[in-house]
């Protein structure tokens, strides 16, 4: 450096200040060349690039610039030393800006080659939170190829040790305020309680976390931007964003849902025993959700999600869908023979019974397939789905409050439409929406099910156009009732007092050794469904958990 310095006041003597850019990198020879040129021809020459590492001194010097300007809240003097000056600008701006940075303090620096390690406090306020971040972080300073300048080589960790290429620093509220979920009385619903509620526990903290009386927690953290078109929480879910500061926690609002804590222990209490196996308990007269229940309690949750063959006790749909068509009288003669040929497949009864001389109430009591079967030659294609949608809102988009799977009733044809009508085919339900079934007879009219109450968030809840007839639902409610008294749920049944229904089902799965067991019902205001899959018969099998559930409301 001394050489060059020499040269140079030689050269501006000689040539004046343009020839100062014509040194070299001290080079006597070459130095004595462009004197020479200069003073021969008096014309000046191409610039020469400065080259090699910068000195301990240059390192220094541009560090202490650099830490200055930032501390002095000089973004462009700051971003002006770095090999990037649009990127640092961004990153510092948004330190400042996003980051709720008041006042940046450096100390302590120290350097190694062109490396400077520093020690950074900063300064954060968010209305009238406050707190600092205290951290070690460094710098790389080095010599720009294209200019010969020395410069800072840009990268998010000169701001903070833990940022990446991406990332910013944010403090704002995070996320939804916390929930605290109660029961219709009050009693707080945790994972801990009921694991077989979490995933519900936490679609409702998404759905209506800003919708309580809560306050969202104030955090310091590093977070990934957003790509075109993402979500700031999509990004900081799928990047999980780094807490680096709590400012204040949040305050939880409460949200209360429809479900009965007791009745939701007891609905566990009595899948008990069973490896798989999922209710819901519904009250009528509402449609509320009073218990979710499911096995094994961190599973799928098929209680009101799965997608099953619901068999025989969708009988009860189409019992009604007969009657209103006058395809069928609870107390007239109705075929039930050992068979029925229906579009090339021949359809048949459990262990091949028949009823000779009996009445469609005789028929849908001992769940005779072919009583259903021998109709679909008078029945239209789309007959059952149109019904089950008018009449039961089955199939429906249903407003729950959480994500449900709510029916499907296909238009088929040929024998797919007549195993329709027996719960076989292509229909598909689960405990929520056989309840529900169960429910609208003992009602007299369909009631959406819900676990919130629409009010909170007003959603429009699902209608059925059309509805049960006062008749069609009191021939309803006498079957069910025959059924749960003299019929296959009888045995089930017996323990359960006051006004009661019951279906069975029993519903075959390819690849199964037996069929999924199903059972719906309802007692006063309390109606129930369950499925027990790979069991057998409905009466043994998923009778008993729904008649627990009932007795225990």
């Amino acid at each position: 450096m001394a050489v060059i310095g020499a040269v140079a006041a030689a050269v501006v003597g000689a040539a004046g200040f343009g020839a100062y850019a014509l040194v070299g990198g001290g080079d006597d020879e070459s130095s004595d060349q462009s004197q020479r040129s200069g003073s021969d021809s008096g014309e000046s020459k191409s610039e020469s690039v400065e080259t090699g590492p910068p000195s301990s001194e240059e390192v220094r010097a541009t560090a202490k610039k650099f830490l200055t300007a930032w501390e002095a809240g000089d973004i462009a003097d700051a971003a002006a030393l770095t090999d990037d000056k649009a990127a640092a600008t961004k990153a510092l701006t948004s330190f400042a800006k996003d980051g709720k940075v008041g006042t940046v303090t450096t100390s302590g620096s120290s350097a190694s080659g062109g490396t400077v390690a520093y020690s950074v406090v900063a300064e954060i306020s968010h209305g009238e939170l406050a707190t600092t971040l205290d951290y070690r972080t460094k710098l790389k300073v080095e010599r720009d190829t294209s200019s010969g300048q020395v410069v800072i080589d840009w990268q998010p960790t000169v701001l903070h040790p833990e940022l990446k290429k991406g990332q910013s620093l944010v403090t704002d509220a995070a996320g939804d305020p916390p929930i605290t979920a109660v029961d219709r009385n009050g009693k707080e619903l945790t994972k801990q309680a009921h694991p077989e509620l979490g995933d519900i526990l936490d679609d409702l903290r998404k759905r209506y976390g800003d919708r309580t009386d809560g306050t969202a927690g104030v955090e310091t953290r590093i977070v990934t931007q957003p790509k075109k078109g993402e979500k700031v929480e999509e990004s900081e879910k799928a990047k999980d964003a780094k807490t680096l500061k709590v400012l204040s926690k949040g305050t939880p609002g409460q949200l209360k849902t429809t479900l009965d804590a007791d009745l939701q222990k007891a609905a566990m209490k009595a899948l008990d025993g069973r490896a798989k196996g999922s209710a819901v308990a519904i009250k009528p007269s509402t449609g509320e959700l009073l218990a979710i229940a499911n096995t094994p309690a961190t599973g799928f949750n098929s209680a009101i999600r799965g997608s099953l063959a619901p068999g025989s006790t969708w009988k009860v749909v189409s019992a009604g869908m007969l009657l209103d068509k006058g395809l069928a009288e609870s107390a007239a003669k109705h075929p039930c023979p050992k068979y029925f040929t229906y579009g090339g497949w021949k359809f048949q009864n459990l262990d091949k019974f028949d009823i000779k001389d009996g009445t469609f109430a005789d028929s849908f009591a001992a769940s005779c397939n072919t009583a259903f079967i021998s109709r679909a030659p008078k029945l239209e294609n789309g007959d059952l789905g149109s019904y089950a949608r008018n009449t039961f809102g089955l199939g429906l988009d249903w407003q729950v409050g959480t994500g449900t799977f709510d029916g499907a009733v296909p238009t088929q044809s040929d024998a797919q439409m007549a195993a329709s009508l027996i719960g076989q085919g292509a229909v598909r339900m689960n405990p929520m929406t056989m309840a529900s079934v169960a429910a609208t007879v003992k009602d007299g009219s369909f009631k959406q099910p819900i676990i919130v109450s629409p009010s909170l968030d007003n959603r429009q809840v699902a209608k059925a156009p059309n509805g049960l007839s006062a008749g069609t639902a009191g021939e309803l409610r006498a079957l069910m009732k025959r059924t749960a008294t003299n019929g296959t749920a009888a045995e089930a049944m017996a323990s359960v007092g006051g006004d009661k229904g019951a279906k069975t089902g029993s519903a075959e799965v390819d690849g199964q050794k037996k069929p999924n067991a199903w059972f719906t019902a309802y007692k006063d205001d309390l109606a129930v469904a369950a499925v027990i899959p790979n069991s057998g018969h409905g009466g043994k099998n998923a009778g008993p958990v729904v008649a627990t559930i009932l007795n225990a409301g």
